[in-house]
């Protein structure tokens, strides 16, 4: 992307810095603001760049940032619903909007004029902008900084760029070749429109991770959107998963695990009803990212509980249904809570919705009008599994088994009915039972697409889904991965081919 695009794109959402006029006044004789002078006051007055932080988390959950009118247009949670449908393990089981017809029926993911491919880009490009533009306003990449607050602004634009990255690479390489050139990098001192290989995109996202980690040791954060080390060790533990390299994935997953500070998920939390149960409370113990939606925020009917709850005023209630793939259900015991968060006592229309697992508290179908259900982006759940994936790929059977019998232990109705279950796994049984477990627990939460390129998987579409039913496709198939948007291939001519 030309730099003077990508930079407009900044332009045009609220993520930017502003500087008072004192501030600008020069006290020297000197008619050029330096990146030192400016990283100089910002010890003195981190408000200057924690504005564009707090931008950055904002546009996370803006809805049509990108593109006016798109109602699917929604921030992470948007990219979340893409990937579940295209992964297959979230049917759009009716369709009355037509909103993912293009998602379901695989025709996003191979033409690059289609709109859902250049908000997914932009979307990314802009956090990656805006974080540059606070590391930038911070003294650069290397920037010794002084005083606590400004390690931790630092920490986060660190991460936050990183996890742009990560989302992109995922999103636009077929699968992991660390030779093969895939997408513009920017990051202040190795800027490049031309494509660059994978390896350098991964290497900068283990470095911002590395420094994210370090820099946010000492931090607690206020709100649950912010990142804080845990969340940055989960986009590490991720990284290292997508590159194969299961050794370092499950070190920095148990990392997250033994830190104490996040209890598993659950029985009475899994599914309705039970107390305080749903995924649906930013303040559930083990989520570690999530955001806290209020209804002063005043969102309504474009958002991420519209397009997937029946109990808010929105498509999933009118007619553009969401739900599990009925040949994945299949697969989930009756002796497994998990079961139940799908379908339910309500009309035969909302059948495998997950209207016990994502739910407004009042549960009355199209009721929620002003969203206050919360976000989740990353639990702690998330870690067993990963940390299970990879002591099965390394061969240790007796780690992965430990840790999928303890995430186990609260979705089984008894311990003879798991025991039945783990002990016989071993090798590619055990492996295959992982990644399916995978499916199951964070469906809806988008990350069975990264688990699908993980374990290098062909996946198998039910019978449930309006489009493509019954098909099966392969990890590195093209209609499992985006495209380069017209809009880059236009405005770059360093970009010569899609992927």
């Amino acid at each position: 992307m030309k730099r003077s695009l990508i930079y407009s794109l900044v332009a045009a959402s609220l993520i930017a810095v502003g500087c008072s006029d004192e501030f600008l006044e020069p006290t020297r004789d000197t008619s050029v603001l330096t990146d030192a002078d400016f990283a100089e006051n910002v010890d003195q007055n981190p408000d200057l760049v924690r504005g564009t932080l707090d931008g950055i988390y904002s546009y996370m959950i803006d809805p049509m940032a990108n593109v006016a009118n798109s109602h699917y247009d929604i921030g992470q949670k948007g990219v979340d619903i893409w990937t579940d449908i295209v992964c297959g393990d979230m049917a759009l089981s009716a369709s009355a909007y037509g909103w993912y017809d293009n998602t379901a029926n695989l025709l996003s993911t191979v033409d690059f004029t289609r709109q859902e491919n250049r908000i997914i880009w932009q979307y990314y490009y802009r956090v990656i902008v805006a974080s540059n533009n606070v590391i930038q306003s911070l003294g650069g990449n290397d920037a010794v900084l002084e005083t606590a607050e400004t390690r931790h602004i630092m920490g986060q634009a660190k991460a936050l760029r990183a996890y742009a990255y990560f989302y992109l690479a995922q999103l636009f390489q077929r699968g992991y070749n660390a030779d093969q050139p895939i997408l513009p990098f920017y990051n202040l001192t190795e800027d490049s429109t031309a494509k660059v290989p994978a390896s350098q995109i991964y290497a900068s996202i283990i470095s911002d991770l590395n420094a994210a980690i370090e820099l946010l040791d000492d931090y607690t954060r206020t709100q649950k959107h912010q990142i804080n080390k845990h969340v940055a060790q989960g986009l590490l533990a991720y990284t290292y998963g997508a590159m194969g390299d299961y050794q370092n994935a499950r070190t920095v997953s148990e990392a997250i695990i033994t830190s104490g500070q996040f209890p598993l998920t659950t029985r009475a939390q899994l599914a309705n009803p039970g107390v305080g149960s749903g995924f649906n409370d930013a303040n559930t113990g083990s989520w570690i990212w999530g955001y806290d939606i209020t209804e002063t925020m005043g969102m309504q009917l474009v958002n991420w509980w519209g397009q997937v709850d029946y109990f808010s005023y929105s498509y999933a209630w009118a007619g553009d249904k969401k739900a599990i793939d009925n040949a994945l259900y299949g697969q989930i015991p009756t002796t497994d809570i998990r079961k139940s968060q799908f379908g339910g006592v309500f009309p035969a229309a909302t059948a495998l919705m997950p209207i016990n697992k994502f739910f407004d508290q009042a549960r009355v179908p199209g009721e929620q009008y002003y969203i206050d259900t919360d976000y989740i982006y990353m639990r702690v759940d998330e870690f067993y599994l990963l940390s299970a994936e990879a002591s099965a790929a390394l061969g240790d059977d007796a780690a992965a088994k430990t840790r999928l019998t303890e995430l186990l232990t609260a979705r089984y109705n008894t311990t003879t009915n798991l025991q039945n279950y783990v002990t016989p796994l071993a090798g590619q049984a055990l492996k295959d039972a992982i990644y399916l477990q995978t499916r199951i627990e964070l469906w809806g939460e988008g990350k069975s697409y990264l688990a699908m390129k993980r374990n290098r998987a062909t996946v198998t579409r039910g019978t449930n889904h309006v489009y493509r039913s019954g098909e099966s496709f392969s990890y590195d198939q093209d209609e499992l991965s985006f495209q380069i948007p017209q809009l880059e291939i236009n405005n770059n001519p360093a970009i010569t081919e899609q992927n």
